[in-house]
C-alpha cells in the first residue's frame, strides 16, 4: 500500500511539474528533470540562485572567477571568460571527483552546464538529474562570476 502510495505521488508531482513548466514558457530542454528528483524533494530551480540574472545582456569582458559553493560532495568554483560583451567560456576550477561515483557523473553533467549557460548567457540553467547538487553550486559559482562582469 505504501508503495502505491508513493508511487501515485511520484506521478502526480511529475505531471504537475511538467504542466508548470509548460505554463511559466519554460522551453530549454537541455536538463533532464525526472520524477526521482520530485520524490526526493530536490527542486528543478535551485532557491539559491538569484532572481537578478541576467539574460541576454552584455558583461565587461575579462575572466572572472565564481565563488567556491559547496555541494556536499565537494566543492564548485567556476570561472566566466567574457569576450566581445558575452560569455564564450567557462572553465570548472573545482568540482566533486574525490569519490569515482561523483567524478563519473560529474564527466556528463559539466559539458551540459557549461554549453546551456553560453547558450543562455546565464547561470540560469536547468538542474541535471543526478547531479543535482553540483548543478546547483554550478548555478551559483556562475552567477558570482557573472555579477563581477556586470
Amino acid at each position: 500500500m505504501k508503495k502505491f502510495l508513493l508511487s501515485s505521488f511520484i506521478i502526480i508531482a511529475f505531471v504537475i511539474y511538467v504542466f508548470s513548466k509548460r505554463a511559466t514558457g519554460g522551453n530549454n530542454n537541455s536538463g533532464v528533470v525526472t520524477p526521482r528528483n520530485l520524490a526526493t524533494n530536490q527542486s528543478a530551480t535551485s532557491p539559491n540562485v538569484s532572481n537578478n540574472q541576467t539574460t541576454n545582456s552584455t558583461y565587461k569582458d575579462g575572466t572572472y572567477t565564481g565563488d567556491t559553493v559547496d555541494a556536499y560532495y565537494g566543492n564548485v568554483q567556476v570561472q566566466a571568460i567574457i569576450s566581445g560583451k558575452k560569455i564564450t567560456d567557462i572553465q570548472f576550477l573545482n568540482y566533486p571527483q574525490d569519490r569515482q561515483h561523483s567524478a563519473d557523473i560529474n564527466a556528463q553533467a559539466m559539458p551540459y552546464l557549461k554549453t546551456e549557460a553560453i547558450q543562455a548567457q546565464s547561470a540560469n540553467v536547468d538542474i541535471i538529474s543526478g547531479a543535482t547538487l553540483t548543478s546547483q553550486a554550478f548555478q551559483q559559482s556562475l552567477q558570482s562570476a557573472l555579477n563581477q562582469a556586470k
